[in-house]
């Protein structure tokens, strides 16, 4: 037999197959290694070195604020700013750049940032504040006795400026001022200019080579339609302050983003704020930019939808300003001094707010790139305040209906109950209070001591009744408690009602009785308690919120946004008190507020009496402060609801100092038209009607 001989693997071969083959990469990794670094190291590392890579933010646009019907009250447009980074030039060429980039903006209508606080022509510096000038020399490392002069030419020099022209000197000067403040470098750039003009713009694009380091930012900012409407609603937005910003910057925002300060704008920041984007920005180093791509897109935050309506809105304003400038003018019978009111329309089913005004209003576009000393000075004391939401005031006469619902539903009174109002209240020996007609009423069941607005009837129910009871169904109504709607800085309100450890006297239930004493209420409180009397008592949360619709078309769920607005104004939903009015105990109060303006006699009559919709209305005039001072002021209100038979929406007007709460149904009267589609008759003033003052004695 022939055995084969097996053949072996030939391992060696391969091996050194291997060895080659790694020799041959090591040869031309080495080879291409001494190119880079040898033969074309130079140009390479020259390459490199004027190459930088920078990110820049896109900054997303805020969600719209509308009303109801979609109608934009607060939206975007495109706002262009510009910014610098620090660049490897010489200080000649920096100065000689910034020159040309402030005479571009000066050329055409734009401006550049300026705080240094030296004039020319004649230098002077512009803080009038001795203390504040020194503080500022002081930062500055400069002598505490330099003038402005001096302190000018300090700073020419510590930037080395060249140029002879004082006018041109200057125009460096506060932008490297402002450049050196902030703090600038090579990846982080500083705003010089905002808002520039779509001119200015195009030729910084355009000529970006003669202006190194700038950058162009297109921005949407801020923008009103409809002007100063809704003002105290929708608030405003300002470059976000160094505290919000400690507190905001893990949450994505950057010193340069805008923040919501008040109204909506503040209370739903966390919606409206969009997410930025980057784009990514490769810039020679001597600053000229080589090219520009989006990195990540931004996303438009939110839109919050208002319960108002925009064209009730704009009449509700009107009327209210026509009316406190009507009865500071001496229109009505009589002048006061009337300084400012607000307004509040509401749903008397659901608690929707369909318009809140407050006078006098402001201009929230002011805010947006920094309010000028003499705009604010001008708004900060009246025009800030949102009365409707933020002030209390005595509710005087409108009080009452809440008097007589407790009295009937303790049974100290019913519907037949009459009282005999001789003018002076003797019950008490040390306190005898008045009624507003002294020489009495005489005879009055509940009904029609509310269309007479009788002191006496309701001093004497509220001292059967007590203090307790008064303060109970106060309660129920929402009074002196916080609504709940979505708005900052909602007052809670001050309530007449015994507190343990202190003494109550009895005048206090009294006083209390017809609205006074310590009783003080914000107008969208007593929007929400006429809403209770016009729709059976049921308890309704006022609301300004009618939804949160996300940039892709998709709501947020009721329950999730109120939870936040709730947590972010620090709202507790009140526990249900139990209490359930008796519909025959409302009908009787309802049918007094009826008269007020259906019937001759009541205090707002002359302004109804030629209405096509019957309305339930009460008048009041509230003293404010010391009620035994003279000169007390005395607050006008008015509050109804309509239609009478079926309501829909209740009505609340307050004038500060209006004198008379009769000459507040006028304006009333005017909004309610709008709401139902009539044009309201012309009225004539009755001057048969007495207006009263709401006094205690």
């Amino acid at each position: 037999m022939k055995f084969l001989k097996s053949k072996k693997p030939n391992y060696k071969f391969r091996y050194n197959l291997t060895i080659t083959g790694i020799y041959v990469i090591g040869v031309i990794l080495l080879a291409q290694l001494f190119n880079l670094q040898i033969i074309h190291g130079a140009e390479y590392r020259e390459t490199s070195n004027t190459r930088l890579t920078r990110e820049s933010t896109l900054i997303a646009a805020r969600g719209s604020i509308t009303d109801r019907n979609g109608t934009e009250i607060v939206g975007t447009t495109t706002s262009f700013s510009l910014e610098i980074y620090k660049t490897k030039i010489d200080n000649n060429i920096l100065n000689e750049t910034l020159l040309k980039i402030a005479t571009v903006l000066e050329q055409n209508n734009s401006t550049y940032i300026d705080d240094f606080p030296i004039a020319i022509n004649p230098f002077r510096f512009t803080y009038e504040d001795e203390n504040r000038q020194k503080k500022w020399k002081t930062s500055n490392k400069l002598d505490e006795n330099l003038s402005a002069e001096e302190a000018f030419y300090s700073f020419k020099e510590k930037y080395k400026i060249e140029n002879d022209s004082v006018e041109e000197t200057r125009k460096i000067l506060a932008i490297r001022y402002h450049i050196a403040s902030e703090g600038y470098s090579a990846t982080k750039s500083v705003t010089i200019a905002n808002n520039i003009s779509l001119e200015s713009f195009n030729i910084f694009n355009e000529q970006k080579d003669s202006f190194p380091g700038i950058n162009t930012i297109t921005q949407p900012i801020r923008s009103y339609p409809k002007g100063t409407l809704a003002s105290h609603i929708v608030g405003y937005t300002q470059r976000i302050g160094d505290k919000q910003y400690e507190e905001e910057k893990n949450n994505g925002y950057t010193m340069n983003d805008f923040y919501g300060q008040s109204g909506i704008e503040a209370v739903a920041e966390k919606y409206l704020k969009g997410t930025d984007g980057i784009k990514q920005i490769d810039m020679a180093v001597d600053g000229t930019v080589t090219a520009e791509y989006t990195q990540q897109e931004a996303i438009q935050g939110a839109d919050i939808i208002l319960t108002i309506d925009a064209n009730l809105q704009a009449v509700t304003e009107q009327a209210l300003k026509n009316n406190v400038e009507k009865i500071r003018n001496g229109g009505f019978k009589d002048q006061s001094d009337a300084t400012g009111g607000a307004m509040v329309v509401m749903d008397v089913k659901t608690g929707e707010v369909l318009a809140m005004a407050s006078y006098p209003d402001y201009d929230p576009s002011k805010f947006t790139f920094g309010i000028d000393t003499q705009t604010w000075n001008l708004y900060k004391d009246n025009n800030m305040k949102n009365r409707a939401v933020k002030e209390i005031y005595p509710p005087g006469s409108i009080f009452k209906m809440v008097t007589a619902i407790a009295g009937l539903e303790t049974g100290v009174i019913d519907s037949t109950t009459k009282i005999n109002d001789t003018g002076r209240y003797t019950y008490y020996r040390d306190y005898q209070p008045s009624c507003w007609n002294t020489r009495g009423h005489g005879w009055l069941n509940v009904t029609s001591a509310i269309q007479q607005s009788c002191n006496y009837f309701f001093y004497e129910t509220g001292r059967r009744m007590g203090i307790d009871n008064l303060a109970k169904y106060t309660k129920h109504f929402g009074l002196g408690r916080k609504t709940g709607i979505e708005l900052p800085t909602e007052a809670t309100g001050k309530l007449n009602e015994r507190v343990e450890g202190e003494v109550w006297n009895p005048g206090y239930t009294i006083a209390s009785a017809i609205g006074q004493r310590d009783n003080q209420f914000t107008p969208i409180q007593m929007a929400k308690y006429t809403s209770m009397l016009a729709n059976g008592g049921n308890v309704v949360e006022p609301t300004i919120i009618k939804s949160v619709k996300r940039v892709d078309g998709t709501e947020l769920t009721k329950e999730e946004y109120k939870t936040y607005f709730n947590e972010r104004l620090g709202i507790t939903k009140e526990e249900d008190d139990g209490i359930s009015l008796n519909p025959e105990n409302l009908k009787t109060v309802l049918e007094g507020m009826r008269s007020v303006t259906s019937e001759r006699g009541g205090t707002a009559y002359s302004y109804f009496k030629d209405f096509n919709i019957e309305v339930g209305g009460k008048t009041g005039s509230a003293q404010a402060g010391d009620t035994d001072n003279v000169n007390a002021k005395t607050h006008a209100w008015f509050i109804g609801f309509a239609p009478f038979d079926n309501p829909e929406i209740a009505v609340v007007i307050l004038v500060e100092n209006g004198g008379h709460g009769a000459y507040t149904a006028e304006a009333a009267r005017d909004v309610m038209a709008q709401y139902f589609g009539m044009n309201a008759a012309k009225v004539e003033e009755d001057v048969t009607a007495v207006p009263y003052t709401q006094i205690q004695n």
